[in-house]
C-alpha cells in the first residue's frame, strides 16, 4: 500500500433485531375443533403468522415412528414414547426460534403425559419457549360432537365413547390455561376472536405454571 494512503475499514451495520414473535398453544383432543380456529386465525393474521402444530408434525413423521407427537394416551405404544418425546422437543425449539424471527406461531396441538412414563411435555415446552410470549389456550368440545366428528373419519379414529372421554381427560390435565373456548358453543371465528383478545388483553402466565 502506498504510504500515506488512507486505510479502508468496512463499517458495521447495525442491523434491527425484528419484534418477537407471539406465540399461541391450542390445546384439546382431536376433533375438537382446534383445526378449524387455526384457520380463522391465519385468515385474520395482521402480522407473518405460521402454524406449527400436530397435523404438520405426522405428516412430516416416517410411517415407522407415526402418529409420533400424535399417539394418544394410555401407554400403549412405549416403543414411541421416546421419538414422543424429541418430537416435542424439536417442535418447540422451531417455535421459539420462529417467534424470535419475527414470525407469530399457532400450534394446534393434543398434549398429555399419559404415557407408560412420564414424559414431562409440559415442562419442556415451558422451558424451551422461555421469553417468548405464549398464551395456552383450552380447545373444548361436549362429547357427543367430538364423537359425532370423529364417525365421520373411522380410518383415523376409534370409534366408541371411550376413547374420546380417554382424549378428553388425559389432554386437559392439569388444565392450566389463559384462556379455554368451546367449539361446541361457539363457531371457529367467534373462538378466533377470542383467542386474540386474550392474547392482546393478558399477559401469558399459564405455561409459567410447569416450570
Amino acid at each position: 500500500m502506498p504510504t500515506g494512503a488512507a486505510t479502508v475499514r468496512p463499517v458495521a451495520v447495525a442491523r434491527p433485531r425484528p419484534a418477537t414473535g407471539r406465540v399461541i398453544v391450542l390445546n384439546g383432543a382431536p376433533r375438537s375443533g382446534k383445526s378449524s380456529i387455526v384457520e380463522a386465525l391465519l385468515r385474520t393474521a395482521d402480522r407473518p403468522t405460521m402454524n406449527l402444530g400436530v397435523d404438520l408434525a405426522i405428516a412430516a413423521t416416517a410411517p415407522s415412528l407415526r402418529p409420533g407427537i400424535g399417539l394418544r394416551p394410555g401407554g400403549e405404544h412405549p416403543e414411541l414414547e421416546g421419538h414422543v418425546q424429541v418430537g416435542y422437543r424439536a417442535l418447540f425449539d422451531s417455535i421459539a426460534s420462529h417467534a424470535r424471527h419475527g414470525i407469530d406461531v399457532v400450534a394446534d396441538l393434543g398434549i398429555h403425559d399419559d404415557h407408560a412414563r412420564p414424559l414431562g411435555i409440559w415442562t419442556d415446552a415451558a422451558r424451551r419457549l422461555w421469553g417468548v410470549p405464549t398464551h395456552v389456550v383450552g380447545v373444548r368440545c361436549s362429547l357427543d360432537v367430538v364423537i359425532e366428528r370423529r364417525a365421520r373419519h373411522p380410518e383415523r379414529y376409534e370409534r366408541g365413547t371411550a376413547a374420546a372421554m380417554r382424549w378428553e381427560r388425559a389432554v386437559h390435565d392439569p388444565g392450566w390455561y389463559d384462556a379455554e373456548v368451546d367449539t361446541s358453543a361457539r363457531d371457529p371465528e367467534t373462538c378466533a376472536a377470542a383467542v386474540r383478545a386474550t392474547r392482546a388483553q393478558t399477559e401469558p402466565k399459564a405455561l409459567l405454571r410447569h416450570l
